[in-house]
């Protein structure tokens, strides 16, 4: 692999923001400072441009398999790249629901022939989504090496049944596998969506408490949430959440069907107030493409990965709310963390997964434009700051803005 050096760049990562080069060979940062390029080198003027550690995504749903008329895995690898993401954990609601690890396996290597960005696959903690059996998590003790799977969840769903996840959180302490939440009690759906989440997350709090066992809670969205799970964090247990770009820029005056809907503003200025000071252990997009005849039906999500860092960036940093380096660790250092992947930071013999930035550049976001199939969003016609100009991915540019150099 030839040697690729990039030349003045702002360097942003969790820990520093300095004006330097940077050399990778192999795939790896091998060198950080004022340097001369050999002439052999492959050379990116960076000038002007942010140089930061690609995004890592906790919780993106690329339907394959069974639901590819809405996005595959290559148009999903090519909206994450051209999004800036090199890293994705991908959800189980496919078809068939993805509780085996053979599904699993058959996800992560087909995107590994892809080879725009590393993926990983979430398995259901329930078979099927049924809500009840458990038994092949079991096959998850084959998974110690590779760890195609990282964590469990019953996205879109949750778990009813207060046993089944109470077991389902031992089996998967034995396993070293974090569940990730979908808080939402379905018997209040109808009523109240704002109630269903907040009670299912006193619960899921309450086991947690129980048991000493690791939960990660999905784009929470409300303030009693969100007070609930950092209230339980600052008493020493063991809880993480993650919030999503939506929930942050938007209330429930954009009509847009999401699931966690769009909250009131009072929630939202509580998301923002948590993310001011550093409470939130991460934002993931939560990308869920639909055909514009599903989004008619009524289906809720949106599209994120085109979208995220721009809409981050201009409602956070933009805005004045907290630095990039804080926003680097939302969306790069505290995801690879949390994942137990060597990720998220720029730093020699470190993994050069990488992504330039034009913060400067105001976009306006047009759907058409997106290379996921899904153009499911509010954000059409809006303009936000922050365009992604290349994404590297291990050394190798996966992404390049056509119209930039």
């Amino acid at each position: 692999m030839r040697t690729v050096f990039i030349q003045n760049g702002q360097l942003v990562d969790h820990a520093r923001a300095i004006q330097t080069d940077l050399v990778i060979e192999d795939g790896v940062i091998k060198q950080i400072g004022k340097i001369e390029p050999a002439a052999e080198w492959q050379v990116i003027d960076a000038t002007g441009l942010i140089v930061m550690p690609a995004f890592v995504d906790l919780h993106v749903h690329l339907r394959d398999p069974g639901f590819t008329y809405k996005e595959d895995l290559q148009s999903g690898s090519k909206a994450a790249v051209a999004g800036g993401y090199t890293t994705l954990n991908l959800m189980a609601n496919t078809n068939p629901v993805c509780s085996s690890l053979d599904i699993a396996k058959d996800v992560v290597k087909r995107a590994k022939q892809i080879a725009l960005c590393d993926v990983y696959q979430c398995v259901s903690l329930t078979r099927d989504f049924a809500g009840n059996d458990l038994s092949h998590l079991d096959e998850l003790a084959d998974d110690r090496e590779q760890q195609y799977v990282k964590f469990v969840s019953e996205d879109g769903f949750g778990v009813s049944r207060g046993d089944v996840f109470y077991h389902g959180l031992q089996k998967c302490q034995a396993l070293q596998r974090t569940i990730m939440v979908h808080a939402e009690d379905h018997d209040f759906s109808a009523i109240d969506m704002a109630f269903a989440e907040d009670l299912e997350t006193i619960r899921d709090i309450y086991l947690a408490k129980k048991t000493g066992i690791p939960l990660h809670f999905c784009h929470v969205s409300t303030q009693v949430s969100a007070a609930a799970i950092i209230k339980a964090k600052k008493a020493g247990y063991p809880i993480t959440f993650e919030v999503a770009p939506h929930h942050l820029a938007l209330t429930d005056e954009t009509h847009f069907r999401v699931n966690p809907p769009l909250r009131s503003a009072a929630d939202r200025a509580f998301l923002l107030d948590c993310i001011q000071n550093d409470l939130v252990d991460a934002i993931a997009t939560d990308h869920a493409p639909h055909t514009a005849s599903d989004k008619e039906k009524g289906a809720p999500g949106l599209v994120g990965l085109e979208t995220g860092f721009s809409v981050c960036y201009t409602n956070l940093v933009k805005s004045g709310l907290i630095s990039l380096s804080q926003l680097s660790k939302l969306m790069s250092k505290a995801p690879a963390d949390l994942m137990n992947i060597a990720k998220g930071t720029i730093a020699v013999g470190e993994i050069a997964d990488l992504v330039l930035i034009d913060v400067e550049q105001e976009r306006t976001i047009e759907p058409k434009n997106f290379y996921s199939k899904g153009k499911n969003t509010p954000f059409s016609g809006q303009k936000f700051y922050g365009e992604i100009i290349k994404t590297i991915k291990a050394g190798k540019v996966v992404f390049e803005r056509a119209d930039k150099s």
